[in-house]
């Protein structure tokens, strides 16, 4: 099947034949992956026999897989470039990313508050899109509804909640940018993101 049909299914439509000439002029290998708790992509630089190898979850909505995959090429641009001098999120990737994302801007893929929020990562260097709270939340928005799962952030205090390895947790106070959570299991503490999806057991 031609790849900008593949990727059609992933992107929204009018982005998908720009992917499918990066894809090539880059002599990329583009993987769709199963979902990935850790990230949403994935860049791999040249290596042994392998060239450029991107990878990006295939259940992330058409804006998030968009977003993932311009920050995953901006990545293997700025390689092409600099190799290893530059740094992984440093002003070198962010200026390829916000140009590589310019021809989607024009093209008005993105609706009006993705595109605000992304602007305003663009415009703060001190984050990377990883933790960038306001643009993930931005694009967590046109997720497809999921029953039974929450964000720790939503959860009341004292709420017990499990993960998808079965591990259950009580939430606690808010530190700083994280929540404190117990294992209930070992009595350990650990640190969430707001936005760590979980299954709600009790409410407190």
């Amino acid at each position: 099947m031609d790849k900008v049909k593949v990727l059609e299914k992933y992107l929204p439509p009018d982005a998908a034949p720009l992917i499918g000439r990066w894809i090539d002029y880059f002599k990329c290998e583009f993987k769709i992956s199963r979902n990935r708790n850790s990230k949403f992509g994935d860049y791999r630089a040249p290596f042994g026999d392998k060239g450029h190898r991107i990878s990006v979850n295939y259940d992330l909505n058409p804006y998030a897989f968009l977003v993932t995959t311009v920050h995953e090429f901006a990545h293997l641009h700025t390689w092409n470039e600099y190799k290893q001098k530059a740094k992984p999120h440093g002003t070198e990737w962010k200026n390829n990313f916000k140009k590589m994302m310019q021809p989607f801007f024009e093209k008005d893929v993105f609706p009006a508050d993705v595109k605000a929020a992304i602007m305003n990562y663009l415009d703060n260097p001190a984050a990377s899109s990883c933790s960038d709270l306001n643009l993930y939340r931005s694009l967590r928005k046109y997720d497809a509804p999921k029953e039974a799962v929450h964000t720790v952030e939503k959860l009341p205090p004292n709420a017990i909640f499990k993960l998808k390895d079965g591990r259950v947790f009580r939430k606690q106070e808010k530190l700083r940018k994280r929540y404190k959570c117990v294992e209930v299991s070992t009595k350990r503490i650990y640190l969430f993101s707001p936005v760590a999806e979980v299954e709600i057991l009790q409410e407190p």
